[in-house]
């Protein structure tokens, strides 16, 4: 018996195109961690919040092809802050809650498995070499409240990614990022500084990350069975 394991997320997770390598997405590489019967389908997208992602039908595009036994992971976070976008914007405590919450009803009443995972940090760093602890503000806080709230199995890749670049320190976690001198690829003749969006390596790492929260995770037991075996 064969599974669907969705992505409903931003630029983070997104599969990207030919004209914007080497940006890469995490949710390109997750599908290197299970066996064939388990099927990633990375519905992810870029500049999408929870709001606009629900708005522009992307969730219900998701249930037309969402199976009992199916697993839906959520990651939102990065856009539902830009107050400056009405079209996006989320509260962390008040809507970017409740979108959660019809992400979580969907999967469950059509007998599948929502999984939330809190965003993937942005690289901050402060002077004295330490990371800014609220890089995304207060939205993995709120979607850890939804996991209790709701009993949702949570993998915390906020905490799991911070881990990771301070322990690659503010030089090293660099090359996680899309940081490109000017004239070292075609897509990016001028350069690029870019402290959110992934290199290559940097989404092969936050896949692993992820594939390492599901097998540390109680409450997927039934999940990490597809997983392709122990993750070293």
């Amino acid at each position: 018996m064969s599974y669907t394991l969705f992505i409903a997320g931003d630029s983070t997770a997104a599969l990207k195109g030919a004209a914007e390598k080497p940006m890469t997405g995490w949710g390109e590489y997750l599908q290197d961690y299970f066996q064939p019967s388990m099927r990633v389908d990375n519905r992810a997208m870029n500049g999408r919040s929870t709001k606009s992602f629900l708005a522009e039908g992307r969730l219900a595009a998701i249930e037309q092809d969402f199976g009992a036994g199916d697993y839906l992971f959520i990651q939102f976070g990065h856009n539902d802050g830009k107050v400056e976008d009405p079209n996006r914007y989320a509260d962390p405590k008040l809507e970017y809650h409740q979108n959660l919450l019809r992400f979580i009803e969907s999967a469950r009443e059509r007998g599948g498995f929502p999984v939330l995972l809190t965003s993937v940090s942005r690289r901050r760093f402060f002077e004295d070499g330490s990371l800014d602890p609220l890089a995304l503000g207060q939205y993995p806080a709120a979607m850890r409240e939804v996991a209790d709230e709701t009993e949702t199995p949570l993998l915390d890749i906020y905490a799991a990614s911070q881990q990771l670049y301070e322990a690659l320190g503010s030089d090293r976690s660099k090359r996680l990022f899309m940081h490109l001198p000017e004239h070292a690829h075609p897509n990016y003749p001028a350069g690029i500084v870019d402290d959110t969006h992934f290199s290559d390596e940097g989404a092969r790492q936050i896949a692993r990350l992820v594939a390492e929260a599901i097998q540390q995770s109680a409450e997927l037991s039934a999940l990490k069975q597809h997983l392709k075996g122990e993750i070293t």
